[in-house]
């Protein structure tokens, strides 16, 4: 029987994936699921939406209380956490360099960035903060030059629109097998847990 996989969706820029992207790892291992990393842009679905901007900064209210549910939440993962400023960050040079990585590098390179940004509240569009993501994760500092090629952004844009056809509308969201989608960082479980049932 083949091993169960989801596919994590994810996006620098959002506050809920940086949790996410935290735990994961060890969520999945702990139910047999592997994780396909998958970076993508919210900027095109949040256009299609009619947004041009977060709805955190969009419905004010609504910002002040992700804030606070996001010291809640790393408090009780023990996860630092410092709300960059602005809100939101420039993730295209980070989503790049993500899409020019595969597998377990990407992984590493993205909780690297999670943790400069949100734990560390870092500019991660400056691109001397992704070459120290990319020393965290172990990597060769010249993928910041290399993820500027046409292949790499041609592959960040694909990737974008297969999320938009996957019908996913923000991040984190995890896609089963199946093709069922949970959105939310809060939802992580249910979706592994679906991802193992599809198995069974």
């Amino acid at each position: 029987m083949s091993t169960p996989v989801i596919q994590f969706w994810f996006e620098f820029a959002s506050t809920y994936s940086y949790p996410a992207a935290m735990r994961i790892e060890a969520a999945a291992k702990a139910r047999g699921v592997v994780v396909e990393w998958r970076p993508f842009l919210l900027g095109p679905v949040f256009a299609s939406q009619g947004w041009q901007d977060s709805p955190f900064n969009i419905y004010p209210i609504k910002g002040k209380y992700m804030v606070r549910d996001l010291q809640r939440t790393c408090a009780a993962l023990d996860l630092p956490f410092t709300m960059p400023n602005p809100f939101p960050q420039n993730g295209l040079l980070c989503a790049r360099i993500a899409a020019a990585l595969e597998g377990p590098l990407r992984a590493r390179f993205a909780q690297a960035v999670y943790q400069l940004e949100f734990g560390e509240g870092r500019t991660i569009s400056d691109p001397l903060t992704a070459a120290e993501a990319l020393r965290r994760a172990g990597l060769d500092t010249a993928m910041v030059e290399l993820a500027q090629s046409d292949d790499v952004k041609s592959a960040l844009r694909a990737s974008t629109e297969e999320a938009q056809a996957l019908g996913i509308f923000g991040a984190p969201t995890f896609v089963t097998a199946d093709k069922e989608l949970f959105w939310g960082n809060d939802r992580l479980e249910a979706a592994l847990d679906w991802a193992v049932q599809g198995h069974l």
